[in-house]
């Protein structure tokens, strides 16, 4: 499994190597750098930036550059990869068979996850072909994100709208209903406390007991009340129900897009 050699420190690789390490799973020490502008300090104990011939030594790839940039990205690294390397790819829309070819046929797994993985919170969907992939992306994912396989690769364009771009929707709502206070009188900071506050007060209530979403929304909305109110506008004709199915449909087309 190590080292791991991770193909690009951004903020997806940074909040995987920090999750790893509060989580005990893989230490900067398990870790191989290879991004020309990262800040070695962020990643102290790893070996960054190495001679080429170095990486042969990795067992694990984490391609976790750019989508737009990941063949360049890779061109000049896999003549130097151990022939039973495994390669776990993030980047977005780009295909198992495609990232196979450009490895030289070695064994590929496909991941979508989300930085909270920074904080062991995140999700992870997962898609291989190959046994041995799929348990390494596990082995990498697991500790810090919750997990969900997938049984065909098409599915990575719905799980990449639904999770692996979603948290930017939550802070865009967020985001909107501190304005909206501030628009009705408060103070914006205190519409800002109140907004983030409550949200991730909801949130965790839903995760600590268990019920389905639906439920939750009705045991807060008195018939004929202020949030009943304001759930006809949300729920109602151009609302969440029409809104978000199409912005997942924009974010898979644009994931199509990116695979080519």
């Amino acid at each position: 499994m190590t080292p791991i050699l991770l193909l690009g420190a951004g903020r997806m690789g940074g909040a995987l190597a920090e999750g790893w390490r509060d989580a005990k799973a893989f230490s900067a020490a398990d870790l191989i750098i290879r991004d020309p502008n990262v800040d070695a300090g962020a990643f102290e104990g790893a070996v960054v930036n190495p001679a080429l011939e170095a990486l042969e030594a990795a067992k694990t790839v984490l391609l976790a550059v750019k989508p737009q940039i990941w063949r360049e990205a890779v061109r000049d690294i896999v003549p130097h990869l151990a022939p039973d390397a495994v390669i776990v790819s993030i980047a977005a829309g780009v295909r198992a068979a495609d990232i196979a070819e450009a490895f030289g046929g070695r064994r590929v797994a496909r991941v979508m996850p989300t930085t909270a993985v920074a904080i062991g919170r995140g999700t992870a969907s997962i898609f291989a072909e190959d046994d041995a992939a799929r348990a390494a992306a596990h082995a990498l994912f697991a500790p810090v994100a919750t997990v969900v396989d997938l049984p065909t690769e098409d599915l990575m364009h719905a799980a990449t709208a639904v999770s692996g771009s979603a948290p930017a929707y939550l802070y865009a709502f967020v985001e909107a209903l501190e304005a909206a206070g501030a628009a009705q009188g408060l103070d914006a900071a205190d519409s800002a406390r109140l907004a983030r506050a409550t949200i991730i007060g909801a949130a965790a209530l839903m995760e600590k007991g268990g019920e389905e979403p639906a439920e939750l929304r009705k045991q807060v909305t008195s018939p004929g009340g202020t949030t009943a109110a304001a759930l006809s506008v949300l729920m109602g004709e151009g609302g969440f129900g029409d809104l978000l199915p199409k912005a997942l449909e924009a974010a898979v087309a644009r994931s199509k897009e990116l695979g080519g």
